[in-house]
């Protein structure tokens, strides 16, 4: 437990040196703050995924690797978006409705048909990392464009929430590169740590590795999102908040799956219940995000209230599961018509909102 506990404290104080000295770094040499918070921020805030993820793929731990991003993810949308919605309705850019989310959901389904063949390979692999590039190429590319007043206003958004431009002691680049690498360090470290007390745990319980890296692992290495989204919600910064989510979502799948696949000794074999049930899961929940952002570009606290019901529901059926109680037939059947209800509900929503007088399909 102690190990555990040490290396989350050591991934979460990691990736805050990580973001903090990286964008300082990056603003001391002129490149702007949109850029930084649609890069360095969304990205270094999955800093964590990246280090349990590539370690558990190294030693071999495939489970906790691949339950690590998945369960990120469907945590990331499910938990933290449903946690900020609470804290304050989220306003929702048109550029993530456009384009991130559709973004997300495209990776989302290449991924899984990537591990229809039961798994994923270092070509695979390199391929993902390959579409990290090409995408922050084109938001680097896209935030030139943006006109003055566009760029002006996002700009203001992230120095407010991230502590505007560099000052104070951290702001000579001596010591944001100091900082830089005190948070790789402890990345690394408490990935190790992180990774050895989760198959410590997975022993000690009796539960498989996959459903450690689904709950405990993912939640944990999500502590960046969550700090990140809370804040920037509670601070009222428009679509902070979101785009922090779908973009280290997008980031999890095509850079922290890509690396750990082409540094892993073999193929990264997906497991079948995973393929079954948890990797459809992470695409319906990339999918519900579209309808409820269409709906009004906003997450109300209704919606936020249902995403972290269905991360219960989620979370209940894996331990039922894990624990081979009596009650998961049930509780599966009952899933069975709900789940389809709530896209059914999803959809509607989506299409009454197109319909509408003024609305895009009027």
């Amino acid at each position: 437990m102690l190990e555990f506990a040490l290396g989350l404290v050591a991934l979460v104080v990691g990736a805050e040196l990580l973001v903090r000295g990286a964008s300082k770094l990056a603003l001391s040499f002129g490149i702007s703050s949109l850029v930084v918070g649609l890069t360095v921020v969304a990205f270094g805030t999955s800093a964590p995924e990246m280090a349990v993820s590539v370690q558990s793929s190294w030693s071999g731990r495939v489970d906790i690797a691949l339950g690590n991003v998945v369960g990120s993810n469907i945590f990331n949308v499910l938990v933290i978006l449903g946690l900020s919605a609470l804290v304050t309705p989220l306003v929702v850019h048109q550029q993530v409705i456009r384009q991130e989310v559709p973004v997300m959901i495209g990776v989302s389904l290449l991924l899984w048909a990537l591990t229809l063949d039961g798994g994923i390979s270092r070509w695979e692999g390199i391929l993902l990392a390959a579409l990290v590039v090409g995408y922050t190429v084109l938001l680097i590319r896209q935030s030139r464009r943006e006109t003055a007043a566009v760029q002006a206003e996002v700009e203001a958004e992230y120095q407010e929430a991230f502590d505007g431009p560099p000052q104070g002691w951290d702001s000579h680049w001596g010591a944001q590169a100091l900082l830089i690498l005190a948070g790789l360090a402890l990345l690394v470290a408490g990935a190790q740590w992180l990774v050895e007390a989760a198959v410590g745990f997975a022993r000690q319980f009796g539960v498989s590795e996959l459903i450690i890296g689904l709950t405990i692992v993912a939640a944990g290495t999500s502590l960046p999102e969550v700090a990140t989204s809370v804040m920037a919600a509670i601070r009222g910064e428009r679509d902070i908040a979101v785009g922090n989510v779908v973009g280290s979502n997008i980031f999890n799948i095509l850079a922290v799956l890509g690396f750990s696949a082409s540094v892993a000794p073999a193929d990264l074999a997906v497991a079948p219940a995973m393929l079954a049930f948890d990797l459809p899961i992470m695409v319906a929940v990339a999918v519900a995000c579209l309808p409820v952002f269409f709906t009004g570009a906003r997450v109300n606290r209704g919606e936020g209230a249902l995403f972290l019901a269905l991360y219960a529901a989620y979370t209940l059926y894996l331990i039922l599961h894990a624990t081979g109680h009596d009650a998961l037939d049930t509780f599966g059947a009952a899933m069975t018509f709900v789940l389809p209800l709530v896209a059914v509900t999803l959809l509607i929503l989506a299409w009454r909102h197109w319909r509408a007088p003024g609305g895009p399909g009027a």
